[in-house]
């Protein structure tokens, strides 16, 4: 509720707000700092809020990538803080109730079974995201992963990321007992960047739609029957 408040004020201040980077960064500052503080640390009575936005930033900067809350207490022991699986387990949960990330869970393909660990985080709003860590040209393929994701979140589908043996498909959507496969590549600019984003796609043997979605577009609109989508086209589908 509180995030469905603040998403309609955003809608309408930001027809009266100026397109200048300075203005809208101090702006997302403040709704940030909103989420954080008050549906976060003050809703869940945090003490340890040095330890939450550390973990908000180690988000921010691994955005798509698989890890468990194990992976992240070894990271931070790493970066001399100490904190415990359980404690990490539920400020994650805590940020994802809050809506400022969303956890998504991984499933076998083969064995129709989710996984009990690993799972991967994305941010509900890439300008948040941005204003934690700042946008970063190196980080291109982080946000057009993300960007997707959040496009078949608005469009209602349930999304896991998927897996066939040792291979992996960004996101598997459903909806209506219909389902999706997308995988997410910034470009294809070899044979062998085909091979492995399309050939992920094809070991799935079913009727559904799977489609390939990257930043630029791509000599021919498929491969092998598989669908290629600009991102652009993606979006206004």
């Amino acid at each position: 509720l509180n995030q469905l408040v603040i998403s309609t004020t955003d809608s309408h201040y930001l027809l009266n707000l100026p397109l200048e980077d300075e203005t809208v960064n101090e702006y997302l500052k403040s709704v940030y700092s909103t989420i954080v503080f008050r549906d976060v640390v003050s809703r869940y009575k945090l003490r340890n809020t040095l330890f939450l936005e550390k973990l908000i930033q180690f988000l921010s900067e691994n955005i798509g990538n698989l890890f468990s809350a194990k992976n992240i207490s070894d990271y931070l022991k790493s970066q001399h803080t100490t904190i415990s699986v359980n404690q990490i387990q539920s400020y994650t949960e805590y940020l994802n109730n809050a809506f400022l990330i969303h956890r998504v869970e991984r499933y076998d393909l083969i064995g129709k079974r989710v996984f009990e660990i690993g799972e991967k985080y994305y941010f509900e709003n890439m300008g948040i995201r941005n204003i934690v860590v700042g946008y970063r040209i190196t980080d291109k393929a982080k946000i057009l992963e993300n960007l997707v994701y959040n496009h078949l979140l608005y469009k209602g589908y349930d999304i896991k990321v998927g897996y066939y043996g040792d291979k992996e498909i960004d996101f598997i959507g459903e909806k209506n007992g219909e389902k999706l496969y997308i995988q997410v590549a910034l470009k294809i600019d070899s044979d062998k960047t085909a091979e492995r984003e399309f050939g992920n796609l094809l070991k799935i043997q079913d009727n559904y739609p799977k489609i390939v979605v990257t930043k630029d577009t791509f000599s021919g609109n498929s491969y092998e029957g598989i669908r290629h989508c600009p991102i652009r086209q993606f979006l206004m589908e």
